[in-house]
C-alpha cells in the first residue's frame, strides 16, 4: 500500500553502462586455516571457506574487511574436512560432496560434483571489482559471470510479476517494491544452487546498451482511480504517455530486454517493437522494472513504450547468450554461496546455514479471511459469527489497517469510537475458535504520541516515518511499545506486518542506523530486521505461543522468524493470476516456504463484483489455487469479501474446497513438519522432483504440492478441459477426481469445469485425510482415512502435536510412519515416534483406502477396505 511520488530516475544508469573492469586475478600462492582457504592473487585474495559437505563460500576482495553485519548465515555449524591438492595449473580444494577447482593462471573456479562432473564455472575475466561511491562514501561495484550450459534451466531471485518461470539469460533488478520481493539466490537443473551474498540492489543478467526513448505525447483520456498508499486510500489520476525510439542489433539471436519505467513503482507496462506488442500489463501499481526475452533480426527496430505520462522510460537491452551474472553497485567485497545437490538437497544445506523454518500454527494452515477492511468491532464480530452460522470453515479473521483512527497511522492503538473493547473482541473470537491477525505496520506518525516518542529519540530513518530497525535501541523501543500495547493487552494471534520493504524504496539516499550507514548497503534486508523484532520479542514475551507473521517483503534467512509473505497489491484479471504462480514457485525455491497472496486479487472490479459472473470465473480459479497453495488466503480492496455476497454458486463452490482443505489438514500438516524437521519445501516448482525431465522444466503453470499432489491450476477464461503434462514418472500417476491411472511423460487433457482444478497423485502415494471440520482442532484425528495409491513403493509420515506451542522443540510430538510395499502389496505402519504430549491419541483406527475408479476419489470418504486399530505399535496390512 503506496504512497507514490512522481520523481526523476536517479539510480541505476551510470552502473548499468560501467564497461568490463576485471584485474588481475593470477594465483600468487595460498594458505590453508582451519575454515578456509585463503588465495592470494597479483591482486586482492581470494577466500573459499568450505561451510558444510557440499557447500562453499567464495569470497573476494582487495583488502578483506567488513563492517557489514552477518545476516544470512547465522548458524553455527562444524565445518567439514577438506584436503587440498596442487598441480601445476590448477588448486583442488575437495569436500566429500563437492570440490573446488582454481585455475592458477586466471584465479577462474570451476566446481565438481561428487561424481567429477563440473556443474558450473566461472566465466573468464568474469570476476569484476571497480572502485565507486555511495552517498560520498567509498564502495566497490562488484560482478560476476559464470557459464551456463545450453539446456539448463534456472529459477529464483524471489517473487517477480514478470510472468517468467525460467529465468535463464532474463535481466531482473532485485529491489523491494510491493508485490516484488528480492532474493539474491537461483536453483539449477543442473544440481546446484548460488547465493549471491549482498544486501543492497543487485541486477540479475544485467543490459548494458540502451534505447534512446523520447516523449511522444499522451494517449487516452485522463483516468482518477483510488489506489492504497501510506496515508490510507487517495485518488490518483493518470495518463498514458507515449514515448518512442529506435535501436540497432549486429546479428541475429535472442535478445533480453529490461524496462525501467523512471519512477518508483510503474502504473502500467507496455513495450512494442516493430509494430508487434511484447509486453502489455498494468496494475494500479506495479514494480519499476519488467523483463523479456524476444528473438530480433540483425538491423534497426524502431521501439514505443507506452506507460504513465510522468515515467522517465529507459529500455536496456543485451545479446542472450549461455551465462548468468549478478552485478551489485554496493559492496566491500564480493560474495557468493555455491550448494552442489539436487533442489533438495541445496536448500537442506542453504536451512542448516540460515536457520530452519519453524513450524507454524497448525490454525495458519487452515483459511484466512481478509478484507479491507472490517470497519468496526461490530462488523468483524458480525462476519465472523456469519462463517460459523452458514457453515463456512475458517480459523483467522484479520483486521487490515485504520483501526487507529483517530490516534495516528500505526500508533498501536484502537480508536475506541470504532473498536469499544479490543480484549473482548478477541475473547469472544476466540469462543468461536478462530484467531485474531492484526495489520502492524513498521512505520508510524510523527504527529502521534508514539510518533513524537520515537522522533523525540531519533528513531525514525531520517526525513522519514519509517522505524529505524537498523538501530538496535529504535528496534527494541518498538517492541517494547507493540509488546504491551498489542500483545500482551489482548492475547492477539498473529501479526500482518505490511509495507515492510519499506516502501517506496525509500532507503536510497538516506543513512540508516542513527544516520551511520548508507542506505543503499542495506537496501534488501529491512523486512529481514522487522520480522527478526517481532518474532525475537514474541518468543520472549510469549514464549508458549507460536508466531506467526505475514508480511510483504522477505530476503534470504527470513524463514527463521516464522515469516510468510504474500504478493502484495495486484489485480484479478487472468493474467495477474497466472503470474501469481510463477512469482509463487520462484519465490518458494528460493528457500523461503511460506507464501501466499490475495485470492481473488487485492484491486477488485468494484461494487459490480458480487453479481459480475466473469468475476466470479475468475474468483474460484484464483481460490482454487489457494487452496493449493502454502497458505489459504482471501484479501479485497475495498470489499466485503465474504463467499456469500457473491451468490450461491460461488458460496457452494467455495465450500467445496475449504472442504477439500481441511480434508487434506493431516497431510498439509504433515508437510509443515516435514519444512520444520526436514528442511522440505511445500510449493514444489517441477525441477525439484523432475530434474532430468525436461519437459517438465518447460511448465509454467504446474507445480508439485507435498510430495503427492501434482497441481494444474486453470489460468485461463471459459476452460472446461485444460491439458496437463504428467511428468516422466515410471509408475504413472492417479487423476485425483476420477481415480484412473495414466502413464508419465505424457500431455493429458483433463476435465477442468469450474468446480475442478485439475490434480493428479503420484503412484506410490499415501494422503491422510481428516474428517470436514469447521476449524483445524473441532475434531481430534481419532479415525483418519489413508489413500494408497498403489502402482510404486511409498513413504509418508504422519506428523501430530499440540499445534500451538513449542513444545515440539523438546520433543513433544507424534511421528506416525507409514510404507506401501508395491512388491508384497503390503502397507506397514510403524512405531510411533516422539513424547507424549496433550492430546495425543494413543489408540486411534486407520481406514485404509485401495484408491481406484470406484473408490477413494474427490472430496468425499472413500469405502474402508481394511479398517486398522493402531496403538502406537508396528503393524503390517496384506492388500486382498
Amino acid at each position: 500500500m503506496k504512497k507514490m511520488k512522481q520523481m526523476k530516475q536517479i539510480t541505476i544508469l551510470l552502473v548499468l553502462l560501467i564497461p568490463t573492469f576485471s584485474i588481475g586475478q593470477m594465483v600468487k600462492g595460498y594458505k590453508k586455516q582451519n575454515d578456509k582457504v585463503v588465495i592470494t592473487l597479483d591482486k586482492g585474495e581470494l577466500h573459499l571457506s568450505p561451510l558444510t559437505e557440499n557447500t562453499v563460500r567464495v569470497q573476494y576482495a582487495l583488502e578483506m574487511k567488513s563492517q557489514i553485519p552477518e545476516l544470512v548465515f547465522i548458524s553455527k555449524i562444524k565445518v567439514p574436512n577438506f584436503k587440498i591438492s596442487e598441480s601445476n595449473s590448477l588448486i583442488e580444494i575437495a569436500m566429500s560432496k563437492m570440490t573446488v577447482v582454481v585455475d592458477k593462471k586466471t584465479g577462474v573456479l570451476s566446481y565438481r560434483n561428487s561424481q567429477g562432473k563440473v556443474f558450473l564455472s566461472e566465466k573468464p575475466e568474469g570476476r569484476v571489482f571497480k572502485p565507486s561511491l555511495v552517498q560520498g562514501e567509498p564502495c566497490y561495484i562488484v560482478e560476476q559471470g559464470f557459464s551456463t550450459l545450453p539446456e539448463e534451466y534456472i529459477y529464483g531471485t524471489g517473487q517477480f510479476q514478470d510472468g517468467h518461470l525460467d529465468i535463464k539469460g532474463l535481466p531482473r533488478r532485485l529491489t523491494q517494491v510491493n508485490t516484488q520481493i528480492a532474493i539474491p539466490f537461483i536453483m539449477s537443473s543442473k544440481g546446484y544452487g548460488l547465493l549471491w551474498h549482498n544486501y543492497g540492489l543487485t541486477d540479475f543478467n544485467p543490459a548494458d546498451s540502451v534505447v534512446n526513448l523520447k516523449p511522444a505525447g499522451t494517449s487516452g483520456e485522463a483516468v482518477t482511480v483510488a489506489v492504497t498508499t501510506t496515508n490510507g486510500t487517495q485518488k490518483e489520476t493518470r495518463q498514458d504517455g507515449v514515448f518512442t525510439g529506435n535501436f540497432t542489433v549486429k546479428e541475429n539471436g535472442e535478445y533480453a530486454i529490461l524496462l525501467d519505467v523512471g519512477q518508483k513503482m510503474a502504473r502500467k507496462w507496455q513495450l512494442t517493437i516493430d509494430g508487434k506488442e511484447l509486453i502489455n500489463f498494468k496494475n494500479h501499481w506495479l514494480p519499476p522494472t519488467t523483463s523479456i526475452l524476444v528473438k530480433l533480426t540483425a538491423g534497426k527496430h524502431d521501439m514505443v513504450v507506452t506507460g504513465e505520462k510522468n515515467d522517465l522510460p529507459v529500455v536496456y537491452y543485451r545479446k542472450v547468450i549461455n551465462e548468468t551474472v549478478f552485478r551489485s553497485p554496493v559492496a566491500n567485497k564480493l560474495d557468493y554461496v555455491v550448494f552442489a545437490g539436487n533442489s533438495d538437497e541445496v536448500i537442506s544445506s542453504y536451512r542448516n546455514l540460515t536457520g530452519q523454518a519453524p513450524l507454524m500454527p497448525i490454525w495458519s494452515l487452515g483459511y484466512i479471511h481478509c478484507r479491507e477492511r472490517f470497519m468496526t468491532q461490530g462488523d468483524l464480530l458480525e462476519n465472523a459469527k456469519a462463517f460459523r452460522d452458514k457453515k463456512l470453515p475458517m480459523d483467522l479473521i484479520v483486521q487490515d489497517w485504520q483501526y487507529w483512527g483517530k490516534y495516528g497511522w500505526n500508533s498501536m492503538k484502537f480508536d475506541e469510537d470504532l473498536f469499544p473493547d479490543p480484549a473482548a473482541m478477541v475473547k469472544e473470537l476466540h469462543g468461536m475458535n478462530m484467531r485474531l491477525m492484526l495489520s502492524v505496520w513498521s512505520k508510524i506518525d510523527k504527529e502521534s504520541v508514539l510518533g513524537k516518542e520515537f522522533n523525540n529519540k531519533k528513531y525514525y530513518i531520517s526525513n522519514t516515518e519509517w522505524v529505524d530497525f537498523f538501530n538496535p535501541d529504535a528496534a527494541n523501543y518498538y517492541w517494547k511499545n507493540f509488546s504491551e500495547k498489542l500483545l500482551k493487552t489482548y492475547q492477539i494471534d498473529a501479526w500482518w506486518q505490511d509495507a515492510t520493504e519499506p516502501e517506496n524504496d525509500d532507503l536510497v539516499g538516506r543513512k540508516i542506523n542513527n544516520g551511520t550507514i548508507p542506505g543503499e548497503q542495506m537496501r534488501n534486508v529491512y523486512p529481514m530486521y522487522v520480522t527478526k523484532t517481532v518474532y525475537e520479542g514474541s518468543r520472549k514475551d510469549a514464549p508458549d505461543k507460536r508466531v506467526f507473521i505475514l508480511t510483504r517483503s522477505g530476503f534470504s534467512g527470513q524463514q527463521r522468524y516464522a515469516s510468510a509473505v504474500w504478493t502484495g497489491d495486484v489485480g484479478n484479471d487472468w493474467e495477474t493470476l497466472g503470474r501469481q504462480l510463477t512469482a509463487g514457485l520462484n519465490c518458494s525455491i528460493t528457500g523461503l516456504p511460506w507464501w501466499t497472496f490475495d485470492a481473488g486479487g487485492f484491486f477488485r472490479p468494484g461494487k459490480g463484483q458480487y453479481t459480475d459472473s466473469k468475476f466470479h470465473e475468475r474468483f474460484l480459479r484464483w481460490f482454487q489455487l489457494a487452496t493449493f497453495s502454502p497458505l489459504q488466503r482471501v484479501h479485497g480492496y475495498q470489499t466485503d469479501t465474504e463467499f456469500w455476497r457473491y451468490g450461491e454458486k460461488v458460496e457452494a463452490e467455495s465450500l467445496k474446497y475449504l472442504n477439500l482443505r481441511y480434508r487434506l489438514l493431516p497431510y498439509i500438516y504433515s508437510q509443515a513438519a516435514d519444512v520444520t524437521f526436514k528442511n522440505g519445501t511445500l510449493m514444489r516448482p517441477l525441477v525439484m522432483d523432475f530434474a532430468n525431465d525436461i519437459n517438465s522444466l518447460k511448465q509454467k503453470y504446474e507445480y508439485m504440492f507435498g510430495s503427492a499432489f501434482l497441481v494444474a491450476p486453470v489460468v485461463s477464461e471459459g476452460v472446461e478441459n485444460w491439458d496437463v503434462y504428467l511428468p516422466e514418472n515410471q509408475s504413472g500417476w492417479f487423476n485425483f477426481w476420477t481415480g484412473k491411472q495414466f502413464k508419465g511423460g505424457q500431455t493429458v487433457q483433463t476435465a477442468a469445469s469450474l468446480s475442478t482444478i485439475p490434480l493428479y497423485v503420484k503412484s506410490g502415494s499415501i494422503i491422510p485425510m481428516g474428517e470436514k471440520m469447521q476449524y483445524t482442532n473441532e475434531k481430534p484425528a481419532e479415525n483418519l482415512e489413508i489413500r494408497i495409491y498403489t502402482g510404486a513403493n511409498g513413504k509418508f509420515e504422519l506428523y501430530e502435536d499440540e499445534g500451538t506451542n513449542y513444545n515440539y522443540e523438546k520433543g513433544a510430538f507424534s511421528m506416525i510412519p507409514f510404507e506401501w510395499n508395491e512388491e508384497k502389496q503390503t502397507l506397514t505402519i510403524g512405531k510411533r515416534k516422539g513424547k507424549s504430549f496433550n492430546g495425543l491419541i494413543e489408540n486411534r483406527v486407520f481406514n485404509i483406502v485401495w484408491v481406484n475408479e470406484s473408490n477413494g476419489i474427490g472430496i468425499e470418504n472413500g469405502k474402508t477396505n481394511i479398517s486398522v486399530k493402531y496403538n502406537g505399535k508396528s503393524i503390517a496390512i496384506q492388500k486382498k
